[in-house]
């Protein structure tokens, strides 16, 4: 079931999609909202975390769905990534312990130093996420912030979050600097939802994360 937080305007509850409502709307409130939506969810359950400035462009399902499969029998992980790229690949080094993790089904998974690209949708235990929003500080400027902020966040020993060696998914960006990438109105118009008024002008900059 996905966990939708909203202010005011909200969609009907289904079998599969649930409302929350979440408090405020400015940066200050993204961490009451996101520990809000966890409130009753265990601190072992392995949730896919999808923030919403993201969206999936392409997904080798089968793979994902094998790997989902793995993480959630696993005591040892506590969180897995499977759309390797910027920093992950561009800076192994960084970001990445050099160890290999072979999974029953052949693919590698490398574990990640700290909270490199937790933005990205990936599939993580809850208490991970609730452990890193519960330690943001109450003052936050912007969302954008919310990047640098992280970094004074120690990352537990016991969160162990991994990466797949090989990418299975292709994101893109929704916005940058206040306007709609191409690529998402594209998407937009390509999937036949209306746009509101203040998005139908994007800009030409496309945004995407991972290739396949």
């Amino acid at each position: 079931m996905f966990r939708i937080p909203y202010q005011s305007l909200r969609g009907p509850d289904s079998d599969r999609i649930r409302y929350v409502a979440a408090p405020g709307g400015t940066a200050a409130d993204i961490a009451p909202s996101v520990l809000r939506l966890l409130d009753d969810v265990d601190d072992e359950e392995m949730i896919y975390w999808c923030a919403d400035d993201k969206y999936p462009i392409q997904l080798v399902t089968d793979k994902i769905a094998a790997l989902m499969l793995y993480v959630r029998q696993s005591s040892e992980i506590s969180g897995l990534m499977f759309c390797r790229c910027r920093v992950t690949l561009e800076r192994p080094d960084l970001a990445l312990y050099p160890r290999e993790w072979p999974t029953p089904s052949g693919d590698i998974l490398l574990e990640r130093r700290a909270w490199y690209q937790i933005w990205i949708h990936q599939f993580l235990k809850a208490k991970v996420l609730r452990y890193f929003f519960s330690s943001m500080p109450d003052s936050v400027p912007s969302a954008k912030a919310m990047d640098t902020l992280k970094n004074d966040i120690i990352k537990l020993a016991d969160h162990r979050l991994f990466v797949t060696k090989e990418n299975f998914a292709v994101f893109g960006e929704s916005t940058q600097n206040g306007r709609m990438t191409r690529n998402c109105y594209d998407s937009i118009r390509n999937a036949g939802i209306e746009l509101p008024q203040k998005y139908r002008r994007p800009s030409r900059k496309r945004v995407t994360m991972g290739k396949l």
